[in-house]
């Protein structure tokens, strides 16, 4: 990244491949011209494709999608002419680690599971089930396999999904938050999923399990805010880097309202006294004003798709 004046040139590299970006087109021209120089390299005026990523860019913003990686990996594992599905899951899929189905071939699945989350760099409707069946790669059995030949199927019937970045946006951060209480069925552990907004674009989201087993719903909650607060800042640097100021605190919404009053008052210790100290994190952000959190009702929720199986709805 580099700064001159008011003028900004952002430059993204990955092994031998990289994108430069410029508001300006000298600054463009004199960094395509040093490259040149100093490297062989062919140069591609606008981006269409990059690392299987396709970008199609509008004079009313840029949609990215990975349709042609899709169609490889479908032609990859034999899948091509698979019947589509609507979900990516059943709303009821409950998998367990401990089933009586038949093995799989184990290294067959990592690839599967492999390919599915290169593809969540623009899905982020199949990250959750993505993150659920990848739970299973050490000893993958039949129920497993059936569950990712689904998402493969859903994959089939919607292609060309993928991210919109309208131009017209603003640059205000706000963040959404989840979790399924004590979801997994083997060891009781919650899933946490989050999703972050820079004005109207996703540019961020996740759905993980968590390390440690919760007792109650406002300790996961609680949580969960703290991870989020660590991303929240890192966005805030690096938009900082970028010569975009955030002042206001960031919004985190959250559907607990016990864990939004733990996370501003200190006092409520008994609530609190079976959290780690490294969890505490957020009520020194909400102090600081980096960060406030906001109530949102469960029909709001933007990180539910990132907890729970997408109903057809």
């Amino acid at each position: 990244m580099k700064m001159d004046k008011d003028k900004l040139l952002v430059t993204l590299v990955y092994v031998d491949d990289l994108i430069f970006a410029s508001i300006d087109d000298e600054m463009n021209h004199e960094f395509s011209q040093n490259m040149s120089k100093e490297f062989k390299m062919s140069i591609i005026v606008e981006l269409s494709y990059f690392l299987g990523l396709q970008v199609s860019q509008t004079t009313a913003g840029m949609f990215i999608s990975q349709e042609k990686y899709l169609k490889d990996m479908l032609k990859r594992y034999g899948m091509e002419e698979c019947a589509p599905m609507c979900t990516p899951m059943t709303t009821n899929c409950e998998l367990s680690k401990d089933g009586e189905s038949p093995s799989v071939d184990a290294t067959l699945y990592r690839s599967i599971i492999g390919s599915l989350l290169y593809l969540t760099a623009t899905r982020p409707d199949i990250m959750q089930a993505v993150e659920m069946v990848g739970r299973f790669q050490s000893a993958p059995n039949k129920s497993h396999l059936l569950v990712v030949e689904r998402i493969i199927r859903y994959l089939k019937g919607t292609p060309n999904f993928g991210l919109w970045y309208p131009k017209s946006t603003s640059l205000i951060v706000t963040a959404y938050i989840d979790v399924d209480w004590a979801g997994s069925m083997d060891d009781r552990k919650s899933t946490s999923g989050n999703a972050l907004f820079l004005g109207d674009c996703l540019v961020s989201w996740l759905s993980k399990k968590q390390s440690s087993i919760s007792i109650f719903v406002i300790e996961v909650e609680y949580i969960i805010i703290g991870n989020c607060c660590t991303h929240i800042l890192w966005m805030k640097e690096a938009l900082k880097d970028a010569n975009i100021e955030t002042k206001q605190p960031i919004t985190i919404y959250c559907e607990n309202t016990s864990a939004i009053s733990l996370s501003k008052n200190p006092v409520m210790y008994s609530k609190k006294k079976r959290i780690l100290i490294k969890y505490h994190f957020p009520h020194e952000q909400v102090v600081e004003q980096n960060i406030k959190l906001e109530y949102i009702n469960t029909k709001e929720k933007t990180a539910y798709i990132f907890i729970k199986h997408i109903p057809r709805e």
